[in-house]
């Protein structure tokens, strides 16, 4: 019985993908192709592909494949898998900046209207931008509270990055790997002794989206490598001590999550009041 519903779930995905080509191709494209030039055409049946038809058809693929409840990656405002949830921090926010900050990495801009557009023209004329604002990635139903990063190079393309969610102590005393953990939607005040749930992935380039072909920045696909780098930016700063490791989600040896591929471990380490000190010491 339960190969025989995978088997129903399956072909509904696949139908579901041939009606999505079938809309693109043959209704979008078409009706685009009638009315307006040619290279605007492509560009119309491009944006609605890319941004409206496909992200849609995933997210319902998704949900009649069951995905589990217990995410060890966040998702995209279109609910599309996004980057693995690799590393937990457990300090105040005030800690966490001074970490970050004594190890040379800098905050990310709020992502809005002028940042963007800076984002835009840095990445297109190759001009650094080390605060550059990050996309939005959602977990326990927002998106993230703050975000670091260290760049590669003069090059915005390029750079060392992660993104923060302050999830309550209290919830610290369930399992990670229970439903309960995952969903809940609190954000604690922000002088809080909090976890901090951080997804750290580096930069590579410009590239699409697998999925939808969304124009994004291309990611190193190894995001252990990274989360063990992110680990060791601050244990060279002395900004956190007690580093260990636990397990998101299901215990496999290894999996990929959209194009990442990912061990399933999260290291976890306790912010140190130290990083503070140095970070308010004179240069």
């Amino acid at each position: 019985m339960r190969l025989l519903i995978r088997l129903v779930q399956r072909v509904l995905v696949l139908g579901l993908g041939v009606l999505s080509v079938w809309l693109i191709v043959f209704v979008v494209f078409d009706t685009a192709d009638q009315r307006l030039p040619w290279t605007l055409a492509v560009a119309v049946t491009y944006g609605l592909a890319a941004y409206v038809i496909l992200p849609r058809a995933v997210r319902t693929g998704l949900k009649i494949l069951q995905r589990k409840s217990i995410p060890s990656f966040t998702v995209t405002a279109d609910g599309l898998p996004g980057d693995p949830v690799n590393l937990v921090l457990v300090g105040t926010l005030a800690q966490l900046r001074a970490a970050f900050g004594s190890a040379g990495w800098a905050e990310a801009d709020r992502l809005g209207l002028e940042s963007s557009w800076r984002m835009a023209r840095s990445f297109v004329l190759n001009r650094p931008y080390p605060t550059a604002p990050f996309s939005t990635l959602h977990l326990f139903g927002r998106g993230q509270d703050i975000g670091f990063q260290k760049a590669i190079g003069d090059s915005p393309r390029k750079r060392h990055h992660v993104r923060f969610w302050a999830l309550s102590l209290d919830r610290a005393e369930l399992p990670m790997a229970t439903a309960d953990f995952w969903l809940n939607t609190d954000r604690p005040p922000e002088a809080d002794r909090v976890l901090w749930v951080g997804a750290g992935t580096k930069d590579t380039g410009l590239s699409l989206t697998r999925l939808t072909f969304q124009i994004t920045h291309a990611t190193d696909d190894d995001t252990n490598t990274e989360r063990d780098f992110i680990v060791a930016e601050l244990t060279r700063c002395g900004a956190v001590d007690e580093v260990s490791s636990v397990r998101s989600g299901e215990a496999l040896p290894i999996r990929r999550v959209n194009h990442y591929e990912a061990d399933g471990d999260v290291a976890v380490a306790r912010l140190t009041t130290g990083a503070a000190a140095i970070s308010a010491a004179p240069a």
